[in-house]
């Protein structure tokens, strides 16, 4: 298979399990019900927003795998996917607000590490997970925020 049909792969199968796990774990009423932080921004941005940035995430682990090919970046890939894709089923279907914190420190963690590996080896990788991390920041504060105020 062509490094082209890898890429077209890695952002299909990233983008569709992002959208599965999204439609898996809709906040509903209990997220309604929630006090949220003045900064809580509408829940139609979402969606767009997780829809770039995956399509960001899958073309870093495509580069991962096929440009730089390094294990240590390979890893740290694959953990922020599984903790990325772990954050909804525990904030929203598991209704564990404090469980979701938790999650997205280590998320966020990961994605930083993943950003220093990457900078002098991978620079282009480093520049597409910056608005991820950027993002990621935000949701951090907005999750800490909904645990201290619920």
């Amino acid at each position: 298979m062509s490094r082209s049909k890898y890429l077209a792969l890695f952002i299909f199968a990233v983008v569709g399990l992002g959208l599965i796990i999204g439609y898996l774990n809709v906040p509903g009423a209990w997220y309604a019900g929630l006090s949220k932080p003045w900064f809580n921004p509408p829940n139609w941005i979402f969606a767009p927003v997780w829809t770039v940035l995956y399509v960001l995430i899958a073309v870093v682990g495509w580069r991962s795998w096929f440009i730089s090919m390094r294990a240590d970046l390979k890893a740290l890939w694959v953990t922020q996917m599984f903790l990325n894709f772990l954050w909804s089923p525990a904030f929203f279907g598991a209704e564990k607000p404090a469980l979701g914190l938790v999650i997205i420190l280590f998320l966020l963690a990961t994605i930083v590490l993943f950003i220093v590996r990457a900078r002098k080896v991978d620079p282009a990788s480093t520049l597409m997970f910056l608005p991820y991390a950027a993002w990621v920041v935000f949701a951090t504060l907005l999750n800490g925020a909904i645990v201290m105020l619920n």
